[in-house]
């Protein structure tokens, strides 16, 4: 059986922001135990010049659910980018997940020819949307996915490959 463009994009959107949300937990946990103000976290960066985690979990969150709207020709629900605390970007990821349910995979499989635009710092990308999904979308969202585990890890909390990865 061949793959599709729901297979390809759905699924794995689901599983990887699963995942983020079970790093989430373990850097709130780690907070708890260290007595380190949650916000140190939720503020933290690799360098001065990249996103915080809360800036990574949103990026991770825009990525998957842009990528899903575009490929689907639908509208993707607009969060405001404010959360500033564990809660609050786990109910980004809830609400990242819950629209992911409200995309049938009809509107996604046999759309690989479908014109997909991005417009980025000035310019405008054309893609067809399975170059789309898998030549910018999906890296993207692992990069701030990876970017998100690398803060945490760098902060001190105990995570390793498996818990980036899960359990299969």
């Amino acid at each position: 059986m061949a793959l599709s463009m729901y297979d390809l994009s759905v699924p794995v959107f689901t599983r990887g922001l699963g995942q983020l949300a079970q790093l989430l937990d373990k850097g709130l946990a780690h907070a708890q135990a260290m007595n380190i103000d949650p916000s140190t976290l939720v503020d933290a960066r690799l360098a001065p010049d990249m996103f915080t985690l809360a800036r990574q979990v949103q990026s991770a969150s825009d990525a998957s659910k842009l990528a899903v709207a575009r490929i689907a020709s639908i509208t993707a629900p607009n969060f405001a980018d404010t959360e500033t605390t564990f809660e609050e970007l786990q109910t980004r990821i809830a609400k990242t997940l819950e629209f992911f349910k409200t995309v049938d995979r009809t509107q996604l499989d046999g759309s690989e020819a479908r014109s997909v635009v991005v417009k980025a710092r000035g310019h405008e990308l054309n893609f067809t949307a399975e170059r789309y999904l898998l030549e910018f979308a999906l890296p993207n969202f692992f990069f701030h996915v990876t970017t998100a585990y690398g803060v945490l890890r760098h902060a001190g909390v105990q995570i390793g490959k498996l818990d980036y990865l899960g359990s299969f």
